[in-house]
């Protein structure tokens, strides 16, 4: 019986191991939160540095067909370039075998006029008179060479 009568109230220590328990959950679910927080903030991390390698992969990627492509135009416009400078060689060849030619036909119409009007003495001194130099005067022909570089 004595210890009934002692106590004068509420079991004191029922009380603090009560106020022990919500504290020990209170700080409990702090750390909770904490170690939570860590762990999204580490999960973000991994994400974020997949996400970097992904990119600087596809940005390397981008790069080396970015250059490819540069160097087939490449490729192309050298080629072109090429056919363009064996076309216009082929036509200077053939314009210059055209006026070759008109000369050649020109020196021999002057030729085959000016033997029959020689005397049969000289026969071998070629002399023109002034009216057939008249005549078969050689037009002053001054080659056009036009070059017409066309972007691709």
């Amino acid at each position: 019986m004595g210890s009934k009568c002692c106590k004068s109230g509420p079991d004191e220590d029922a009380l603090e191991r009560e106020r022990l328990q919500q504290l020990y959950r209170k700080r409990h679910r702090a750390r909770v939160k904490a170690a939570e927080k860590i762990q999204a903030w580490w999960r973000g991390t991994l994400v974020r540095r997949a996400l970097l390698v992904a990119a600087l992969r596809a940005w390397m990627i981008q790069l080396w067909w970015r250059t490819l492509l540069w160097r087939r135009i490449l490729k192309q416009q050298q080629d072109l370039l090429k056919i363009y400078v064996i076309q216009e060689e082929a036509a200077v060849t053939l314009q210059s075998w055209v006026r070759m030619w008109q000369c050649h036909q020109r020196y021999c119409r002057i030729r085959n006029a000016i033997c029959i009007l020689q005397d049969p003495k000289n026969y071998f001194a070629f002399e023109t008179s002034d009216s057939l130099q008249a005549q078969y005067e050689v037009p002053p022909n001054q080659p056009e060479f036009h070059i017409e570089i066309l972007s691709v």
